[in-house]
């Protein structure tokens, strides 16, 4: 055995004594959460909750603010978080001496939102414009949302964007609802499994997502403070499952809490729908941030687990620290907190030091939304097959201004700073069609005055108004509908953040719309020619009192920047149009369920009552027998096809598997989509499962197999708080449509 020496034994003594006399290096990732937070003062710590956004507070309009944002606000830090990404929402605090780096937050329902042009450089930082989600809903497809996703993040992670504030999943619980273009459907169902979709596309770029407005934020309206009043069950089953779904299929970094109360709660301070229900419940291990400026208590917030409060400030985070420091919000809820900020920015791209690039591939990005931006165009009408275009067709009398100034997506935080958007007459040029010159030349003197009489907007979060359409004489349109071979006529809406539609001249069309359809419908039809009309809109307008002047109707939504070039692709026939509605269309106002309880602004309404319940769109129509203009799950297309070998049966496991073929019998290569309804035994239908076929050849066919589980037909028990299935009769429905079923089929549970 060999011995150490005296003096060996005394030096590595000494080297012991040394190292474990030396403080240890604290640095996240390296160390523990815990002992992160342990090194941290509380000054710290309380700023990492409130995140740190050094443009706070100049540029956000006056409609932002809670009382105790706005007006007692400090000026924020500076120093520790420069302005990572110009335009970007907001970051969060960073602490380098504990390798804490602050992390960037950026708007993005239709695209990154960020400045595109920097005062240091005069280099672009153009972001794609996607369709907005109401489109990406109505292609039914959820592939196709993911690849939508997949882009988003990536452009996200090369302009150095750690978490995109998106997607947006509120329920269309009224046409009127000004942020519906950002949101997906009226259905939960189709919102979650949507969201899903885009978060997984998102995140698979390995940059975070934050879904929002947790929740029924579903008015602008007094959204900072309004009171949602909603029983227990339309809570669970309408405004709540679609979120229930993207937290358990897609495992969202982060949720974004709504301005608004539920049943007299702020949802920023609400722990029964921030920890019992998101986190004990549906098993969210993320982070909860505010809306910005969301709230009043802010540590009640804290208490209640909203772990992220921006945009940031110096004074909420000393009330923070008062408030420990009295005794009146325990540490152990900060720590809480902080604990989860830190997980989350363990995961960014900042953290782990990411080569941002700041030039994604803007050209294949755009090629991607013009394939998705022909996936979600529905069209409504086709007579004696006026779409798509013949071969006769060669001269359009191409009116309306949303033909020259095409809308690509909404305002306020769901806008896109996009290079440029392709409008309906440069698509339609592009295909080798040709407009009349002087027809052009007026309209874009129309649209120069228009602008002026506008004016500039204050701030790009304002909502746009809308340019009057242009007055013409039936003498006038007459020359252009000799000359030419067809008319087209595009009706354009625009909608954003801070207030919400109305009826008049919105809804409703304008008296100079209205004006132009009868004319034009006279001058065309009687040469024999046909009318088409384009719906580049946002949100669902009213159809049914002019439907019948046209020939054909094409719902092509805001599409992004690609917009005229996919529309001009549908109007041709290249392609056959595929999307179904996911929201319906009412042959008037009066007959949507909420229209008598929809907020009115001239009130200044302190609550909304939801008293229509779970009877949201299409659930209502199917009970009382209102037929709408057009229903949900409604799309025509330019082949037809045929379903057969429907099957609905029990399988072994007590399951309903519901089986088909569908065959495209038709003339074009297109898709359909079908689409389960089950009516529970209180008389409630509601969609179970939709599936997309790929683009069918002639006579090609389509085998579809969808499985509903007793988890796709349980209902919400308010008395018990908990989800079972109600024994009974089921009436499971397969078809094309909420109206249009080819199989029904009692199943007794």
């Amino acid at each position: 055995m060999r011995f150490l020496s005296r003096q060996n034994i005394t030096l590595i003594l000494g080297a012991f004594v040394i190292a474990s006399c030396t403080p240890k290096k604290i640095e996240l990732g390296k160390s523990s959460n815990q002992e992160v937070i342990a090194a941290m003062t509380l000054e710290e710590k309380a700023q990492v909750l409130v995140g740190n956004d050094p443009g706070f507070p100049r540029g956000y309009p006056s409609g932002f603010g809670g009382a105790d944002t706005l007006f007692n606000t400090q000026p924020p830090v500076v120093g520790h978080t420069e302005k990572i990404v110009p335009g970007a929402a907001g970051t969060t605090y960073g602490v380098p001496r504990l390798g804490i780096p602050a992390i960037v937050l950026a708007d993005g329902p239709a695209g990154v939102r960020i400045d595109p042009l920097r005062p240091d450089t005069a280099k672009t930082y153009y972001a794609t414009a996607f369709p907005i989600e109401t489109l990406l809903a109505c292609s039914w497809d959820t592939a196709t949302v993911r690849r939508v996703g997949e882009c988003m993040g990536k452009e996200a992670l090369e302009y150095g964007v750690d978490i995109l504030l998106a997607p947006a999943l509120n329920i269309h619980r009224n046409p009127l609802g000004g942020r519906n273009f950002e949101y997906y459907s009226e259905d939960p169902l189709i919102s979650g499994e949507m969201a899903a979709a885009m978060v997984n596309g998102v995140q698979s770029m390995g940059v975070g997502t934050s879904i929002k407005h947790f929740a029924a934020n579903n008015n602008e309206t007094n959204r900072m403070s309004i009171d949602a009043k909603i029983d227990e069950k339309t809570l669970h089953e309408t405004y709540l499952k679609g979120f229930e779904i993207a937290v358990k299929k897609s495992h969202p970094w982060t949720v974004m809490s709504a301005y608004n109360k539920i049943n007299g709660v702020y949802c920023s301070e609400n722990p029964v729908l921030l920890d019992s229900i998101l986190r004990k419940s549906w098993g969210f291990d993320g982070l909860v941030m505010t809306d910005w400026f969301a709230g009043r208590d802010r540590i009640q917030q804290v208490i209640a687990g909203n772990d992220l409060l921006m945009p940031g400030s110096f004074y909420i985070a000393e009330k923070i620290v008062k408030a420990v420091r009295n005794g009146e919000l325990d540490e152990k809820f900060v720590d809480r907190n902080v604990d989860r900020i830190l997980d989350v920015i363990k995961k960014t791209p900042r953290f782990k030091k990411y080569a941002y690039s700041e030039t994604p591939d803007l050209k294949a990005h755009a090629k991607i939304a013009e394939q998705i931006a022909l996936e979600g165009m529905v069209l409504l009408k086709n007579e004696k097959g006026a779409l798509p275009f013949t071969q006769k067709i060669k001269n359009i009398a191409a009116f309306g201004m949303g033909t020259y100034q095409t809308i690509a997506v909404g305002t306020g935080s769901g806008n896109v700073n996009r290079a440029y958007t392709i409008s309906l007459n440069e698509g339609l040029l592009a295909q080798g069609y040709a407009i009349p010159k002087e027809l052009e030349g007026i309209y874009e003197a129309h649209v120069e005055s228009e602008k002026k009489r506008v004016g500039e907007k204050s701030s790009y979060f304002q909502p746009d108004i809308m340019l009057k359409e242009k007055e013409w004489s039936v003498n006038e349109l007459n020359k252009y509908a000799s000359s030419c071979d067809l008319g087209l006529f595009t009706i354009s809406r625009t909608s954003g953040e801070f207030a919400d539609r109305k009826i008049e001249d919105d809804f409703a069309l304008t008296q100079e719309e209205q004006q132009m359809l009868k004319k034009l419908s006279r001058v065309f039809h009687a040469k024999n020619k046909k009318l088409i009309v384009v719906l580049n809109i946002g949100g669902v307008i009213e159809t049914a009192s002019w439907k019948n002047y046209a020939d054909a109707i094409l719902l092509v939504w805001q599409p992004g920047q690609e917009a005229g070039t996919a529309i001009a692709q549908i109007l041709s026939g290249q392609v056959s149009p595929s999307g179904k509605l996911s929201m319906t269309f009412p042959n008037k106002y009066t007959d949507v369920p909420s229209a008598t309880y929809f907020p009115d602004p001239a009130n200044d309404p302190k609550e909304v009552a939801y008293t229509e319940g779970g009877y949201v769109g299409y659930k209502h129509y199917l009970a009382k027998g209102v037929k709408p203009s057009y229903e949900f799950g409604y799309g025509l297309s330019y082949t037809s096809f045929d379903a057969k070998d429907i099957s609905i049966a029990h399988n072994k496991n007590g399951e309903v598997e519901c089986d088909l073929t569908i065959t495209n019998v038709g003339d074009f290569a297109g898709k359909e989509v079908v689409q389960v309804y089950v009516k529970d035994p209180q008389g409630l239908v509601k969609l179970k499962k939709f599936a997309k076929t790929r683009n069918l050849k002639v006579d090609e066919s389509s085998v579809i197999k969808m499985t509903l589980t007793h988890d796709d037909l349980e209902s919400y028990n308010a008395k018990q708080s908990k989800w079972e299935v109600i024994p009974g009769i089921y009436q499971v429905m397969i078809g094309n449509s909420s109206e249009n079923i080819w199989l029904s089929k009692d199943i007794e549970l």
